[in-house]
């Protein structure tokens, strides 16, 4: 009997278990597609896409022609977009970017390649739009374009609404999308209005079509893939070209049928998780208590093999209810000479060293302020290992009000000291010269993460932690001044091995959020995992003892069906949270890198920690005024 496991998808998709192993997918196709027209005496036409999505794309293509030989002397390249009006070496131009990440380092004649032109006089544009369009043509069409998906289901930037009969042109670009965009200009103000754009018929022309995907985009994904054809999607149009791939990892797969619903698709294994997360589903979607589901709702909703395989729906559910009760928890240490073989943490140790690792200088107290607090107050040993300095979130204005204070603190108290006047003078000049695109000097760099981290330091005060529980890693990856990172380096991982070897903890909270807007939480995950595992093969015995719970960050959270280990919160205890939030000044009211959502932090926090709680109720548990949730990684 066939599969039907993507009997759903309308779009073909081959989904990795990470964008690493996607990116080397699309890569190798398009290394094997130059390598044929090599072969045949053939040009080998690329349209090609920018953002963060096809980045590890083009450094395995620069891989592959610096190891393997890879060239690129017969590839000639069209990109598909560029913003308007923009001088084609800003930082954050698409001309730059396809220069930094690939053209710079393969053999491509630079002749060859093409890029809508974001400098020229707005009169020009419209026949520079006909004339990108005649080139492609001239080229014999692209052979293979990449695309990317935006939130909405842009393309390109064909904005929702956009015709499928639409040709390169300027268009306007939506909020939605300059908001996201926001992560490259650093605020929303300095994002260009306008872009230039192939449209949607220049794209569906392609002779084949990839589109990558990677982490929170898998509800536009599932409507692209598995929804109507419609031009308020518009990779959705997609579904009508002869040759067409979408290229997902796991994250980005996870609205699909076959992920959310596979009892849909065909036969599957009815373990206790998959149990948990079908009937918690169906009861959110019935709106009904677990224990009040009957055997017509399990039939109703495609879950009768259930009822076949565990027999009576009141067993079902029972066995649903308990696991949902035995995740919630007021201790997440463990409780101290109480022990209950269904409590998501053990008792003993007591009290636990604590790790909390923290992305940047605030994802503790957001993400997890309310168990931070409640650990210290239960007597356990908590540290906070601050990952990153966080400088690049601080905007010029608080550093110019710092440097105002620290000018007139000096001038009050009759100070001398000549060096640190010279680089306050000196920081204070660049400032007032620094161009719209510049990335700052290391000594800016320096007292924006300074500020960050006494904002940090005075939350470890305030939740009472004592002097030397809180450490500051400066990890090297993220020190680029600019929003692109390096990949995780080995000097990264040494530095948290030796962290993690001299507390020798006994829990390990971190950031298991991969939805940040330039990628700082994934790396920062990456660097404990690697660093747990390097160390449980080394064989320290401590860790064998060491538990990981991770929680989610500012953008999103963890789905009920997964969580392990919820924390409820009384009123009080959210307002207290609240307050260590806002003394992380430099990260209230204007936020640079907030990604598409416009609510502060603090804002974002309380609302998830509500619809969690008011999940867990609309089950058929206790209403809490909130619930902060976590996730075991076993390693």
């Amino acid at each position: 009997m066939s599969s039907m496991v993507d009997s759903f998808e309308k779009i073909p998709c081959e989904i990795f278990g990470n964008s690493k192993e996607g990116s080397r997918y699309v890569a190798r196709e398009i290394a094997d597609l130059i390598k044929q027209k090599q072969a045949q005496g053939q040009k080998c036409v690329l349209g090609l896409a920018t953002g963060s999505t096809p980045i590890t794309m083009y450094a395995e293509l620069v891989r592959l022609h610096k190891e393997e030989g890879l060239s690129f002397s017969n590839v000639v390249t069209f990109n598909l977009d560029e913003y308007y009006p923009l001088q084609k070496d800003a930082f954050q131009s698409y001309w730059s970017f396809m220069h930094r990440h690939l053209f710079n380092h393969v053999d491509i004649d630079a002749a060859n390649i093409h890029i809508p032109n974001g400098s020229l006089p707005k009169s020009e544009v419209k026949n520079h739009c006909l004339q990108y369009e005649q080139m492609i043509a001239d080229a014999g069409g692209i052979d293979l374009q990449v695309l990317g998906i935006g939130n909405n289901g842009h393309i390109g930037f064909n904005e929702p609404g956009a015709s499928i009969f639409s040709k390169t042109r300027l268009i306007n670009l939506e909020n939605s999308t300059r908001i996201a965009n926001a992560r490259d200009f650093q605020n929303i103000a300095r994002v260009p209005r306008l872009a230039l754009t192939m449209g949607i018929s220049t794209i569906m022309n392609a002779k084949r079509v990839i589109l990558m995907a990677w982490g929170l985009k898998a509800p536009i994904v599932a409507k692209s893939v598995e929804g109507h054809v419609t031009d308020q999607v518009p990779a959705s149009i997609l579904q009508q070209h002869n040759s067409c791939t979408f290229v997902l990892d796991e994250l980005s797969a996870a609205e699909l049928t076959r992920f959310k619903s596979p009892w849909l698709t065909g036969e599957i294994d009815w373990t206790p998780s998959m149990t948990k997360r079908a009937v918690v589903n169906m009861a959110l979607k019935l709106g009904k208590p677990v224990l009040s589901l009957s055997a017509h709702d399990y039939n109703e909703n495609g879950l009768g093999e259930l009822l076949v395989e565990k027999g009576d729906a009141y067993e079902v559910n029972l066995q649903v209810f308990y696991l949902l009760r035995d995740s919630i928890t007021g201790w997440p240490g463990g409780k101290k000479e109480f022990n209950l073989p269904t409590h998501p943490e053990r008792s003993e140790p007591y009290p636990k060293t604590c790790v909390i690792f923290s992305p940047h200088p605030d994802d503790d107290i957001i993400s997890m302020g309310g168990t931070f607090m409640r650990l210290h107050d239960q007597g356990h040993d908590v540290h906070v290992a601050y990952q990153t300095s966080g400088n690049i979130a601080v905007t010029d204005e608080f550093v110019t009000r710092f440097l105002d204070f620290a000018v007139g603190f000096e001038d009050m108290f009759h100070m001398d000291n000549k060096q640190s006047q010279q680089i306050l003078a000196d920081a204070q000049k660049f400032l007032s010269t620094k161009q719209a695109n510049q990335i700052d000097t290391a000594e800016i760099r320096a007292i924006k993460g300074l500020i960050r981290r006494c904002e940090a330091k005075a939350t470890c005060k305030y939740v009472g932690l004592p002097e030397g529980n809180w450490h500051f890693q400066n990890l090297p990856f993220y020190e680029t001044g600019t929003i692109e990172k390096k990949p995780m380096g080995e000097e990264d991982v040494v530095i948290t091995m030796a962290l993690l070897r001299k507390l020798k903890p006994h829990q390990v909270y971190c950031a298991g959020d991969l939805a940040d807007p330039h990628g700082t939480h994934k790396v920062c995950l990456d660097v404990v995992f690697e660093s747990l595992k390097r160390i449980k093969a080394e064989g320290d015995e401590w860790v064998k003892d060491c538990w990981v719970w991770l929680y989610k960050g500012a953008w999103q959270e963890w789905d009920i069906d997964a969580i392990e280990m919820a924390i409820p919160m009384s009123p009080d205890q959210v307002v207290k949270k609240r307050f260590g939030i806002f003394i992380h000044q430099s990260q209230k009211d204007a936020v640079p890198f907030q990604g598409s959502d416009s609510r502060e932090f603090w804002q974002r926090a309380e609302e998830r920690n509500a619809a969690t709680a008011n999940a867990y109720a609309a089950l058929g548990m206790t209403k809490y005024a909130a619930m902060e949730a976590f996730v075991r990684w076993h390693f």
